[in-house]
């Protein structure tokens, strides 16, 4: 019975990392312009400010500590964040 149970751990583990790795891919530009042109205005700064850094990384050969990769999150993590609050005020209306 123990090993059921480390075997669903284990892959629930593995199910969370992978979501993890997915989530944390480069920003994109989903917003709707027309709809919500100020969220699609910020989801763009939100790309190139992440392609800077990827830059900024590249450039100073990851001498950055690990602080541009943590902004880089950041960035995708708002770029959801941003996403979402056009999803909700479509489904607002």
């Amino acid at each position: 019975m123990t090993t059921k149970k480390g075997f669903l751990a284990g892959l629930f583990c593995g199910a969370l990392l992978c979501a993890g790795v997915l989530s944390a891919q480069k920003p994109v530009e989903n917003i709707d312009p027309n709809k919500h042109a100020n969220l699609a205005a910020a989801q763009r700064f939100i790309v190139q400010a992440y392609d800077k850094a990827v830059e900024a990384q590249k450039e100073n050969k990851d001498q950055l500590g690990d602080h541009a990769e943590k902004a880089k999150q950041h960035l995708v993590e708002a770029d959801q964040e941003l996403k979402a609050a056009a999803e909700y005020a479509d489904h607002r209306k």
